[in-house]
């Protein structure tokens, strides 16, 4: 079984050398990294990635290469139809409430659907800080990646008005799914968490404030 990480000394090491356990990217500096191109026929099938996925709470050492990251990125919110801007996953009125954060050791990242890119918002591993808000579940800091599933309740509620948090809830399971199945299919792991405090989950991110945190998707290689 893996040794679980020590968070206290996780929370107090700089892991990339700037003097504390993360820092706000300033504006001017180059923070954005085009992902890897998709793969569009992988060897596992739907149907048996489906049959095979279970949710995974132990994790391997291994960290995710940038190919896994892109392919997981894309499969919950990328463009599968370049001339409609359409997404993997279906949005009510196609208004794409949904914004995708990925944390990892080296920080957290913002997937941009429109160019395919992850975006430094954050510097330094906040992974233990995170699973302080997350009811102290050990899968958030094992992890070598994990997937925040956040909402802009206010994009659909424009058109929707009260059923836009429905809305985005179930557009949000969607998004999980596919993520899930994903990773499966690349012969990962993750596990679904809607157990958390919201606002602190939301603070440990630096989440601009339009935004509600819905599902964080723990995922990696598996261990155990």
């Amino acid at each position: 079984m893996r040794v679980l990480r020590d968070c206290t000394y996780c929370a107090a090491v700089a892991l990339i050398g700037i003097g504390g356990a993360w820092a706000m990217i300033e504006p001017d500096q180059d923070s954005h990294r085009r992902l890897p191109p998709l793969v569009l026929k992988g060897r596992m099938s739907l149907e048996e990635a489906i049959a095979t996925r279970r949710s995974v709470r132990e994790f391997g050492d291994k960290l995710l290469t940038l190919e896994q990251l892109s392919q997981l990125c894309w499969a919950g919110q990328g463009i599968t139809d370049p001339r409609d801007r359409f997404r993997a996953a279906p949005s009510a009125g196609a208004l794409y409430p949904i914004e995708l954060y990925i944390v990892t050791a080296n920080g957290v990242d913002h997937y941009e659907p429109k160019n395919h890119l992850l975006e430094r918002r954050l510097v330094g591993d906040v992974r233990c800080s995170l699973q302080r808000a997350t009811l102290d579940q050990e899968a958030i800091s094992n992890a070598p990646a994990c997937v925040v599933v956040a909402a802009v309740v206010q994009r659909t509620a424009r058109k929707y008005g009260g059923r836009a948090e429905r809305y985005c809830f179930i557009e949000a399971g969607h998004i999980a799914q596919n993520i899930l199945l994903q990773a499966t299919a690349l012969h990962l792991a993750g596990v679904p968490i809607g157990a958390f405090e919201d606002e602190k989950v939301a603070t440990v991110l630096k989440l601009p404030k339009d935004h509600r945190v819905i599902y964080l998707l723990p995922i990696g290689h598996p261990g155990g």
